[in-house]
């Protein structure tokens, strides 16, 4: 599929995707006319980048777990330089601290609700999968 087809089916614009692709998030193989060619894995490669992304994690870090989960090499691990370590130690924490906030956040707010009028949609709601 072209990128505009990719657009579509993902809802990232072909901008954000070009972007993504600059930064090393996708790779879309070249066609002979140069046209940008995605498979179907794509839409699945787009979309764990934009969470990713809207997780909190800088470009950087997202292309470093996006590596780590495309790859099965036992080496990599033995093989991480020091400064890829610390980088991925440091999101980790920053990652821990958010969860923590989120979940003070969600909790403050779910328990507000469900002393309102509209507890049970708040219990429905939660019962639904994201």
């Amino acid at each position: 599929m072209r990128i505009g087809e990719l657009s579509r089916r993902t809802g990232v614009s072909t901008r954000l995707l070009r972007y993504y692709e600059e930064q090393g998030l996708i790779a879309p193989a070249r066609s002979a006319n140069t046209y940008r060619e995605y498979d179907e894995a794509a839409v699945a490669q787009v979309e764990r980048a934009v969470g990713l992304v809207r997780a909190g994690l800088p470009t950087r870090l997202a292309k470093v777990v996006l590596d780590l989960e495309r790859t099965q090499d036992e080496d990599l691990a033995a093989s991480c330089p020091r400064t890829v370590a610390q980088m991925l130690a440091e999101e980790l924490a920053g990652l821990d601290a958010r969860i923590a906030c989120l979940t003070t956040s969600r909790t403050t707010i779910h328990d507000f609700l469900l002393r309102t009028e509209h507890a049970a949609q708040v219990l429905e709601a939660a019962d639904r999968p994201a």
